[in-house]
């Protein structure tokens, strides 16, 4: 009926006063300040700053790899630090995939393997089908039994893509995943990217230093100064 509230979806991704602050010879030093945002189910949003600025210490603690001096990160609306490693590692692991800069796969696995590997991990079935169907879908069909040794860097990020989507995560926290290619390849693996956070339905949040690979972004969260700002 016409005049009823619209009941809004929660957030997936809620940041709330977040603060960083290490120790140094100096003394303290601020990091992040009093950082807030929320990004919804099928968000993407670019981090971009510049070198230093704390953009991969906030992705460290979006994914509760670190632990902020103050202030709260709610996956989902589970508060990643009300509760022990143990259990945001379970957080981790249900609802967060992972894209790193370096690829960060198993050298002595093939590229089926690496993709199979957190699935296997899950105890999830058909996880030998599973990764190839990923696989196919990145173009990487005939390269199932190759060792990352023996593929382009091109090629070890899109098994790095399969491996990360392959569990169906709510959100992927990419940190600067085309930092290691040349302009053109990373281009078509950032486009992939997009395509599939779009079939899947996905939260992306990207670091990145690169404007234009940010711009393919609906938001962008400027860093500066330990603090965060809604880019143009």
């Amino acid at each position: 009926m016409s005049g009823e509230p619209v009941n809004e979806a929660p957030p997936l991704i809620e940041v709330q006063r977040l603060c960083k602050t290490v120790r140094d010879a100096t003394g303290e030093l601020p990091i992040l300040r009093d950082v807030s945002f929320a990004l919804a189910q099928r968000q993407t949003a670019a981090i971009v700053g510049a070198s230093g600025s704390g953009k991969s210490t906030l992705l460290s603690l979006i994914a509760g790899l670190d632990v902020p001096s103050s202030g709260t990160v709610r996956i989902a609306g589970q508060d990643l630090f009300a509760v022990d490693e143990d259990a945001r590692a379970a957080i981790r692991a249900r609802r967060l995939g992972f894209v790193f800069q370096n690829f960060q796969l198993v050298g002595g696995m093939t590229a089926l393997e690496n993709v199979m590997l957190p699935l296997e991990l899950a105890g999830a079935p058909r996880a030998r089908q599973q990764a190839g169907e990923m696989l196919a879908r990145v173009g990487l069909a005939a390269r199932l039994g190759h060792y990352p040794k023996l593929l382009s860097g091109g090629e070890q990020q899109r098994v790095a893509l399969a491996r990360a989507f392959v569990m169906r995560p709510a959100a992927l926290l990419a940190d600067e995943p085309t930092g290691s290619l040349d302009f053109a390849t990373g281009e078509r693996v950032m486009q992939l990217m997009l395509e599939m956070n779009r079939e899947l339905g996905t939260t992306l949040v990207l670091v990145t230093h690169d404007r234009a690979l940010a711009a393919l972004c609906e938001r962008r969260l400027v860093v500066e100064a330990g603090r965060v700002s809604e880019g143009e």
